[in-house]
Formats: structure tokens, C-alpha cells, sequence
């Protein structure tokens, strides 16, 4: 037996050199966010909703034997101020960023990763994008190197004006919106969808407001009582949607609001009991759908973090990055990028895919109405006001779904 052990060794250690070496590394992702300032409290969220999922994903390996970590910067909601982070970021080794408030904001920076990744092949950097929606950031401005993990605004305008089409007794439009990139894509999308659908409304009026200035919007709902709308549609989003609903709560607007973003930080609280029913939003998904898939998650965030727990695209970016990661075995930006390109998955609502083609996820959306809480159809609530959203329609991924200008430029595919 003494004599056969060198041999054993020999083998235990060949064995040893032939199995494939396991690298366990870190997908650090710097959010790029506005962290103070009036749209604070969204950033805020949309971290502690990163912090949930890397957790989960950590304590689960969903990345095989990586792990993935997100650290915020605050951009403060400023194109300039989130490319100087964007600097620092890079300096301290991440390849990875993410960020979302501010389409202004997101061609800024993927202008920027597309110059910094050309000049400096083997350090590439790869944005991933939870929620600014404009279409051109998956059209003309597309990069190889960014991945929406959002519905683009044209997307959800189109199941929202597919909805409103249905309403006969719709005859007036009224559409306000941030001056800025995104609310110029609503106020477009909105009059082009409005026109081929339904031809006999009347647009009575466009506004477009200073992003995160104004204080007092009577002057505008003034504006839109005058027209005698019978509906308005807005992208505003954060403290600019919720001053604007109080506004017109308190002017006794009677026009339904039609939203993409009521159901954000502040937003519930503003509207209250007595905007029930004249409210809509149009979104990837609700806590109330036609299954309450996420309910746990719902649950566990609201006891973590006293808030509530709603962009919930974080997930499917933790869930698609991690899978990417192992699936290479590699936390290297180009062949994860390249292993997210035609990615499907099941994710918090439903059937999703990041299409190849422009790296714009293809989700499903729903539309929903702001209501009491009935224990049934209405089971979760925002911001314990005793409202939360009860489901109207839920819009398959096929229908909502918009072609591309795209046309991408792709790096050599890593071996």
C-alpha cells in the first residue's frame, strides 16, 4: 500500500490539472441614478430593488460561481453630472452600468460607452437600461453595447392608444409632458397612434413643461379644464406626475389621466381615494395581474424596505445578466453582451425576450385602473393609502411590439 500511494498522488493531481478551472468573479454594476434632488426617492427604490434581487441571486448562484453587486452614483438627473460619474466609475474598474431616469441622460451616456469601448478594446463597458424609454436609444442611436430591459415608449403608447380607442365617449385629448427627450416621443407617439386609430378625436391641446421645475401646475390644469377634455395623456413621471394629479384633484378635474408612471414614488400618495377610476397607467406589470406573480416578492420588499416594490424589470436584468455569466462561465462584458442578444426567459410577467436585433426586450403590458383594495381583484395597495391597481387589460408581447430602424454594429464575436 506504501508503494502504490505516489502513484495515487500522481493521478489525484493530473486529475486535478485536466478539470476545467471555475473563476469566481464579480459582475459589479455602478448605477448611474438620480440619488438626491426631487426624483431622489425613485432612485432610491430602484436600488433597494437591485440590492433584493443581487441578493437573491447571490445567495441562490444564479450566476453559477460568480457573484453580482450594484453600488449607486448619483447623476442627479443631469446628462453632464452622470457622464463625469460615468468617468469615475470607469477609473475604479466597473465594466458594467445601469441606469434608467432620463432618456436625456441615456443617450448621453451610451454616446459616451460607445467612444470609450472603441478606443479602448479589452475594457469595455456594457449599459444596461431599466427605464428610460425612448424609442430612438433601440432605433437610430442603437449600440451593440446597450440592452432596454424596458418597454420603449412607442410600445406602451401603442397598447395604451389601443385601449383608449375603445371608449366611444372619448371625443377630446389633452397631452402634457416634460420638455425633454421622452416627453417629446409621447406628445409625437400619442398624436400619430390617436390619428390612425381613432381619426374623429380632437388633440385640444399640447403642453410641454420645464423637467423638475415647476411647482404649481394650476396654471396647466386650468389649461385642460378649458378645453373640456375627456381625457389626458402624460409621460410625466416622479414629482412632476404627482403635482400635476394634485392639481387637478383639486381643480375637480373629472378627465381620466392616462400615465405611464402613476404608480411611481409619491405618485399614490397624491392621488388618494378621490382619483379612484380616473386614472390609468400602462406598464410591464402590476402587483394585481391576472395571477399575482410577484406577490412573494411584493410581500418581502414592503417588510425590507417599508416601500413599494414596482420596477420590476430590476429582476429580469439581474436575471438575464446572471444567466449570461453563467452560461460563459465569464463575467467579461463582450461575452455576456453577446450571450443577452436573443435571450428568452421567464421572468416576474411572463414570456420576455431581449431581441437580437436592437437589444429592446419584447414583454407583455398591462393596463390598469386605480381602485380601492377589494381583498380579490385589488389585493395590493401603494403607499398604504388603501388604492392599488386593479387590472383592465393585459397586452401580449405581439401586440405591443414595434419594428426597428436599428441597425447595429457588432464587435468580433469572442472565441
Amino acid at each position: 500500500m506504501k508503494k502504490m500511494r505516489p502513484l495515487v498522488m500522481a493521478i489525484s493531481v493530473a486529475a486535478a490539472c485536466a478539470a476545467p478551472a471555475v473563476h469566481a468573479d464579480t459582475i459589479k454594476i455602478a448605477m448611474i441614478e438620480t440619488m438626491s434632488g426631487a426624483f431622489a426617492p425613485i432612485g432610491q427604490n430602484q436600488l433597494n430593488t437591485f440590492r433584493m434581487f443581487t441578493e437573491m441571486a447571490n445567495q441562490q448562484k444564479w450566476a453559477g460561481s460568480h457573484t453580482i453587486e450594484v453600488n449607486a452614483f448619483d447623476g442627479k438627473g443631469s446628462p453632464q453630472e452622470s457622464l463625469n460619474q460615468l468617468k469615475t466609475v470607469i477609473d475604479q474598474g466597473y465594466r458594467y452600468i445601469a441606469q434608467g431616469n432620463g432618456s436625456g441622460v441615456a443617450l448621453a451616456l451610451i454616446d459616451a460607452v460607445n467612444k470609450h469601448n472603441e478606443r479602448n478594446p479589452g475594457k469595455e463597458i456594457v449599459f444596461l437600461n431599466y427605464s428610460a424609454i425612448d424609442p430612438d436609444l433601440t432605433n437610430s442611436k442603437c449600440s451593440f453595447w446597450h440592452f432596454r430591459f424596458d418597454a420603449n415608449s412607442d410600445m406602451k403608447m401603442e397598447a395604451l392608444t389601443s385601449y383608449m380607442a375603445k371608449d366611444q365617449e372619448l371625443k377630446k385629448v389633452y397631452i402634457i409632458g416634460q420638455n425633454y427627450a421622452h416627453g417629446h416621443q409621447v406628445t409625437r407617439a400619442a398624436k400619430e397612434y390617436l390619428k390612425r386609430k381613432r381619426p374623429d378625436v380632437q388633440i385640444v391641446g399640447d403642453d410641454l413643461h420645464p423637467i423638475a421645475t415647476v411647482k404649481d401646475f394650476a396654471p396647466y390644469v386650468a389649461k385642460i379644464k378649458a378645453s373640456g377634455a375627456d381625457a389626458v395623456i402624460t409621460g410625466n413621471w416622479g414629482a412632476d406626475l404627482a403635482l400635476l394629479v394634485k392639481a387637478a384633484k383639486d381643480a375637480g378635474l373629472t378627465a381620466k389621466f392616462y400615465t405611464y408612471y402613476a404608480g411611481t414614488s409619491g405618485v399614490p400618495t397624491a392621488m388618494g381615494g378621490a382619483t379612484a377610476g380616473l386614472v390609468k397607467q400602462v406598464a410591464y406589470w402590476i402587483p394585481n395581474n391576472e395571477t399575482f406573480s410577484g406577490k412573494e416578492i411584493v410581500e418581502a420588499f414592503k417588510k425590507k424596505y417599508n416601500d413599494d416594490f414596482y420596477v420590476q424589470d430590476i429582476y429580469t436584468v439581474v436575471q438575464m445578466v446572471t444567466k449570461a455569466a453563467k452560461d460563459t462561465n465569464s463575467v467579461d462584458p463582450v461575452k455576456v453582451a453577446f450571450a443577452l442578444e436573443g435571450m428568452k426567459t421567464k421572468a416576474i410577467n411572463g414570456e420576455v425576450e431581449m431581441r437580437a436585433v436592437d437589444h429592446q426586450l419584447q414583454q407583455p403590458l398591462y393596463i390598469s385602473t386605480w381602485a380601492k383594495v377589494d381583498g380579490k381583484k385589488v389585493k395590493y395597495d401603494q403607499e398604504n393609502t388603501g388604492y392599488g391597481w386593479l387590472m383592465d387589460q393585459k397586452v401580449e408581447s405581439y401586440v405591443a411590439t414595434q419594428p426597428t430602424s436599428c441597425q447595429m454594429k457588432r464587435p468580433a464575436r469572442p472565441s
